[in-house]
């Protein structure tokens, strides 16, 4: 009976613009929207944007219940490529990776063996450096 047992993941999209260079043409879109993953299964969500920097920063957040969004990693691209990521000191799990589409406008949060204290909401934030 528990490997039956879902795990809610809702993404939510962020941009952050704080910056004179962002000028509305910049945009994250979380394409899937909720989804359910069974226990012990890898989720994978997407989030994709549009921007005119070269060198943008896409962070990720995880909000359990009614708290605050926690800041989970980051990851930001170069002109060429994606450089590491960059996790929290607070949020040291093995499970969550980022991968990101190296010809395009996509970063994707891994979540391997999905656990039941998983079921949270994930935002997606870009910053434009």
């Amino acid at each position: 009976m528990e490997s039956a047992l879902c795990t809610l993941l809702s993404a939510l999209v962020v941009l952050l613009c704080s910056s004179p260079e962002c000028k509305g043409e910049d945009t994250v879109t979380q394409p899937e929207g909720d989804a359910s993953v069974f226990k012990g299964h890898t989720a994978t969500i997407n989030c994709t944007f549009e921007t005119s920097d070269t060198t943008p920063t896409l962070f990720w957040y995880k909000q359990e219940g009614h708290g605050a969004p926690q800041y989970m990693m980051k990851r930001t691209r170069s002109s060429s490529k994606w450089l590491q990521t960059f996790k929290s000191t607070e949020f040291d799990e093995s499970r969550f990776e980022i991968e990101a589409d190296l010809k395009g406008n996509s970063v994707y949060l891994k979540i391997q063996d999905v656990r039941v204290s998983d079921s949270a909401v994930y935002y997606c934030a870009l910053r434009p450096q």
